[in-house]
């Protein structure tokens, strides 16, 4: 059995939107997906149908609410979910910055849950934000402890590591720091979050203006954060 190609081209319209921080009008689309208007409109009209997309008032072409529910039904089912809401909500109180929870998705890292810190001035991480596996704290992380299988995977399909000497210091470490450049002045800490079989699936990061940044302050209330929902993971503790 094959996988059906028009579907996968279809749905590929979806990674475009989540990437953009607003609606996206029809030549947006078409340009990014390197397609002609009325292919790139019929995509649309069929995920329109399905509930996938909607139009604003504006025209533009945005995701539908359905793709909230789709997300939180996928952290429900990797056993996240509601359970893992108070650990990143504790780790915000006591850190006074944005926390986020990223996974691998298309070869990127995705943010799947943040909670955000109350500070006017913060870095602005949205849920469904890609970043980069090079520069990136999270994807320096979800690199540096992933299995040969994923690295082979990623190499695949085109992705950039981080240098192997900072990918052994993230994993002498336990966490990574982000380069810098992706954003510039805002940096990230990432620690690792491990399944019950022991595998890196997702992280679990800090996120800060610059200025803020202090290593021994942030280091060891995300490394006990991470390892709670690691716990929970590993049916350590309920």
């Amino acid at each position: 059995m094959r996988p059906l190609s028009t579907v996968i081209k279809t749905l590929a319209v979806l990674d475009i939107l989540a990437s953009s921080a607003r609606g996206m009008r029809l030549p947006e689309i078409a340009a990014a997906m390197e397609l002609s208007r009325p292919t790139a409109y019929q995509r649309l009209l069929t995920l329109i149908e399905a509930g996938w997309v909607e139009q604003d008032a504006e025209m533009r072409y945005r995701l539908s609410l359905s793709s909230c529910r789709l997300a939180a039904a996928a952290l429900e089912q990797a056993d996240l979910g509601t359970r893992m809401q108070p650990v990143l909500e504790a780790l915000v109180a006591k850190a006074k910055e944005t926390a986020s929870v990223a996974v691998l998705n298309g070869g990127q890292p995705y943010i799947v849950s943040r909670v955000d810190s109350e500070s006017l001035l913060r870095a602005e991480q949205k849920i469904g934000t890609t970043m980069s596996l090079e520069g990136s704290a999270s994807g320096r992380v979800l690199t540096a402890f992933a299995d040969e299988a994923t690295l082979e995977r990623l190499k695949q399909g085109g992705g950039v590591f981080a240098s192997d000497e900072i990918l052994a210091e993230a994993r002498a470490n336990g966490y990574a720091v982000s380069s810098g450049y992706t954003h510039t002045g805002v940096i990230a800490i990432a620690a690792p979050i491990f399944d019950l079989h022991g595998k890196c699936f997702a992280t679990l990061s800090l996120v800060m203006p610059e200025t803020r940044f202090d290593l021994e302050t942030f280091k060891q209330p995300l490394l006990d954060a991470a390892n709670a929902i690691t716990s929970m993971q590993q049916g350590k503790h309920r």
